[in-house]
């Protein structure tokens, strides 16, 4: 009996590595694809965060914008900024993490301008390459 449950444990252990394996593999695979493919995605989006201290999502709900335009950000945080002064009343908590969410939005705006730059920089040179590419000259 004890054989037979010693079995299964092992059998279990074993089935749990190969699928933790797997999953590894394939994490890193993906990984690679977006690294070859130039793009910072998720890895650009992750420094952000680290670098103001909160994600998109909780910098959008804190200032209560749904698409990112520097407008609507710029006239929320005004607002936002100038209800919690401290001088009338408000909160130096609440006015910083309306500070961290609009630094935190720009700082997306900046990486979304980077990558339209990157992008029109790699089209626009494309052409030209496949002329060259092709014929050997233009």
């Amino acid at each position: 009996m004890a054989k037979f449950v010693t079995q299964i444990i092992v059998l279990g252990a074993q089935v749990v590595s190969r699928a933790f394996a797997r999953a590894l593999r394939q994490e890193y695979a993906a990984t690679q694809a977006a690294a070859q493919k130039g793009q910072g995605g998720p890895k650009a989006q992750a420094e952000a965060n680290l670098k103001v201290g909160m994600n998109l999502d909780e910098a959008k709900n804190i200032l209560n914008v749904h698409r990112l335009d520097a407008e609507e950000i710029e006239k929320s945080f005004n607002h936002l900024f100038k209800a919690n002064d401290r001088s009338s009343g408000g909160s130096l908590y609440l006015q910083s993490k309306v500070f961290r969410a609009k630094e935190r939005l720009d700082e997306e705006l900046r990486l979304q301008k980077q990558d339209k730059e990157k992008a029109a920089t790699s089209l626009s040179a494309a052409p030209y390459r496949w002329y060259t590419n092709r014929e050997g000259g233009i």
